[in-house]
């Protein structure tokens, strides 16, 4: 019987190094690159790169039929009021991708704001931005240590943890509007123009490639990968899958902070309430990108596709007059055909 240390040794080369099918095959790549090698199966090229044709034509069509929307102003307004929406979204695959479900950025976001808004009523920016950030990093810490260690569901754990956040950030505001007029240094993290582009669209595209090289070009985003695809294989590798999981879940965490941060700087006020609903929206984009909600699966490009693909409907109704009643009803069924696609092609790979 070989040594644990050699068994996991061999285990890692198979999840490192391209395997060979048959003699003679051609060598199959892990799920997440084997689109680049020109061996993978149609269908699951097509859902690596299928948000792309729905983002193209949407953008097309809306430039076409609507005057006001290909021009430089609503298209940098898009981006900067998903900003924050895309920050999270972009962390949140990286749960996803681990195996996990992150329900509590909504109501993170908003005690982030809330606390960094409540410190900045009496002392520095710099200040205030820290206590948000460490808040957010603090409650994804939780989730992540809930989550491994007490082995709790990830969805039943973070749904529990935005129920005590949002009362938290209630108890902090005693259900009122924190105002920061008094503070106009603040606005400038989202307000200040940098080469025509507003700030918090420079944070996002910043965080945005951070997390994409994370994931896609780190050895925690391989292990991420591994766990989220079969977490007993990458244990049995030597990979430490709470240990990434865990980090996974305080890099959301930390992204709710800062997209909290920026939307409160934004309009120089934070509230409580003011994360309802978000959490939804992000995973909807999330989905809608083509990252898979059993795991193993996703990318950060793809998600930002999915973002901004319903931030273009959205858009789109606005611009065009229509009832926004039907925004959430065609809202609704794209996610349920992205998980739907991603159901089928599953099975299409089984």
């Amino acid at each position: 019987m070989q040594p644990m240390t050699e068994q996991r040794s061999r285990v890692r080369k198979v999840v490192a190094q391209p395997t060979p099918a048959t003699a003679g095959a051609p060598a199959q790549w892990p799920p997440r690159l084997s689109w680049l090698s020109g061996g993978a199966p149609l269908v699951a090229r097509w859902r690596r790169a299928g948000i792309l044709f729905p983002l193209v034509l949407l953008f097309v069509v809306l430039s076409v039929s609507s005057g006001p929307f290909f021009t430089k102003n609503n298209l940098l307004n898009i981006l900067d009021q998903q900003s924050a929406t895309l920050i999270m979204a972009a962390a949140g695959t990286l749960v996803l991708v681990g195996g996990g479900i992150d329900l509590s950025v909504g109501a993170n976001y908003a005690l982030s704001g809330v606390v960094a808004a409540q410190v900045l009523q009496h002392n520095s920016i710099g200040l205030g931005v820290a206590a948000g950030v460490g808040v957010g990093l603090l409650v994804g810490l939780a989730n992540g240590v809930i989550t491994t260690f007490f082995r709790i569901n990830s969805l039943i754990a973070t749904l529990a943890m935005s129920f005590i956040a949002s009362g938290i950030a209630s108890r902090v505001t005693n259900g009122n509007l924190l105002v920061l007029t008094g503070k106009p240094d603040f606005a400038k993290i989202a307000r200040t123009d940098f080469l025509t582009v507003r700030t918090s669209i420079w944070i996002m595209v910043v965080c945005v490639l951070l997390l994409g090289l994370v994931l896609s070009r780190t050895t925690t985003g391989r292990y991420l990968y591994a766990a989220g695809g079969n977490a007993e294989a990458a244990r049995l590798a030597g990979v430490r899958v709470k240990g990434v999981r865990i980090v996974a879940f305080a890099a959301s965490g930390a992204a709710a902070g800062i997209a909290g941060i920026i939307d409160a700087s934004r309009v120089l006020s934070a509230q409580a309430s003011s994360g309802n609903q978000l959490a939804f929206t992000v995973l909807a984009g999330i989905v809608v990108g083509g990252t898979s909600i059993l795991g193993g699966d996703g990318a950060i490009w793809r998600t930002a596709a999915g973002v901004l693909f319903i931030a273009l409907v959205g858009n789109g109704y606005d611009l065009l007059g229509v009832n926004p009643l039907y925004e959430q009803i065609t809202l609704g069924v794209i996610l349920l055909l992205a998980v739907g696609v991603d159901a089928w092609s599953r099975t299409q790979r089984t």
